[in-house]
């Protein structure tokens, strides 16, 4: 039963985060605090509905706004600062695959972790990939996608995301 046990909490666990919690019939204003006795890292902040978390290793600061339909692949943790907002479907993934072989280009499966700092708004849909730190007070533009490193108060945008211009302290 190990690995089949193992799979059947996780699918229990998927359905109580991501369906019943995660629904828009329970509040956000209460949402925070069922995810966080659910196991997630949680200070007061604002969950919107539709938000997919795929496991626990998610730690998000007082004041944070998450907004409709973002979603976090925590195979490796992620650390979301104080009063930060994520616009809606916004994408933070901390997995991938090493090239594989031409026969299965999916090679074996690699995670890093991801940082966003203190204050930081990321736009609708921007796409923040593994390893990457963001610090504070930063903005990601919409439809970013953020492969490296971005220094504090600075405008991201782009695909790879590049610093546009510097943002005042």
């Amino acid at each position: 039963m190990g690995r089949v046990g193992t799979e059947l909490r996780r699918i229990l666990r998927d359905r109580l985060v991501n369906g019943l919690i995660g629904s828009p019939i329970v509040p956000p204003q209460v949402r925070w605090r069922l995810l966080r006795l659910a196991g997630l890292d949680l200070a007061k902040c604002k969950i919107s509905a539709s938000t997919w978390f795929s496991g626990p290793s998610v730690t998000i600061g007082r004041g944070s706004y998450v907004n409709y339909g973002c979603w976090f692949d925590s195979f490796a943790p992620i650390t979301i600062g104080a009063r930060c907002h994520l616009a809606p479907h916004v994408v933070l993934v901390t997995s991938t695959h090493h090239e594989g072989v031409p026969e299965q280009r999916a090679g074996a499966v690699t995670a890093a972790p991801i940082f966003v700092g203190d204050g930081t708004w990321i736009g609708v849909r921007a796409t923040i990939l593994p390893g990457v730190n963001i610090g504070e007070g930063c903005v990601v533009a919409a439809g970013a996608t953020v492969i490296s490193d971005c220094e504090p108060h600075g405008l991201y945008a782009g695909t790879p995301a590049r610093r546009v211009r510097d943002l005042g302290p």
